[in-house]
């Protein structure tokens, strides 16, 4: 494998839309500090190591600043490149050895179905500063998963609209903040975008690990295990998500956009 990069837009079936993510593909384990300045390099919200390890991969990720213990969109483009450019059959599972355990990917036709733990939130009255942060009134729902803050509000319409204060939700201690709405599009069940400055990532286009806690609360408040979701960032991306109890089935297409050879 050398050091190949490929870049990958997840969750989407077109080329600039979804979320990009940048995949290192490895012969063995790299230095933390190597994968950190690569990360910063391509500045992407996420970028993927992985390399040969326990019969499957070792999978980490970092975004520009500091490594995640979960990402969903960057091991969907993972295990896209594996299939892809020939690293495994079409027919076997990826398996990925990560930081939050083990994670696997099947292709199903042209989609890619991901196993993620769930991680529901539970409610918590919302940090000093947080809903000024996002300039919203008052939501129908606060809670905190063992990632980030979710906030229900009453409108697709007002999850588009927001416009952060993105220094002032920097000061929340969580990876990042969640605002979702049942959605009004036909063709999807809810509606979110995801922000996580302090991760280093202002707004991320398509969070796949947000979707770990997005199902189970929209699964007890609709009633439905197999829900379509969208993400309305300025790139936008489609998520179907499968509430299984204490894990989660993430869903997706993905498209590669660039590859080359790290120097």
């Amino acid at each position: 494998m050398g050091r190949r990069m490929v870049q990958v837009d997840a969750f989407t079936r077109t080329p600039f839309a979804g979320n990009p993510a940048a995949v290192c593909l490895l012969e063995h384990a790299a230095e933390d500090r190597w994968m950190q300045s690569v990360a910063a390099e391509m500045n992407l919200s996420e970028t993927a190591f992985l390399h040969p390890a326990e019969g499957g991969y070792r999978l980490r990720w970092f975004t520009p600043t500091v490594e995640v213990d979960l990402c969903g969109h960057a091991t969907l483009a993972s295990a896209h490149v594996l299939w892809e450019e020939g690293h495994l059959p079409p027919e076997r599972e990826a398996h990925f050895h990560t930081r939050s355990g083990l994670l696997t990917a099947a292709r199903e036709g042209d989609w890619i179905a991901l196993d993620f733990p769930a991680t529901p939130a539970r409610p918590e009255a919302p940090p000093a500063g947080l809903i000024d942060a996002l300039h919203l009134t008052p939501p129908r729902f606060v809670g905190r998963s063992k990632f980030d803050y979710l906030i229900e509000v009453d409108t697709e319409t007002e999850v588009r609209s927001l416009a952060p204060d993105f220094g002032a939700l920097a000061r929340v201690e969580a990876r990042g903040v969640i605002v979702t709405a049942r959605a009004s599009t036909p063709g999807y069940d809810f509606i979110s975008r995801f922000f996580g400055p302090r991760a280093g990532v202002n707004e991320d286009p398509v969070t796949g690990s947000a979707h770990c806690a997005l199902a189970p609360y929209w699964s007890e408040r609709l009633g439905k295990d197999r829900m379509m979701a969208y993400q309305a960032s300025r790139r936008g991306g489609e998520v179907c998500v499968a509430a299984r109890g204490e894990r989660v089935g993430l869903s997706g297409q993905a498209v590669t956009v660039l590859s080359g050879e790290l120097a």
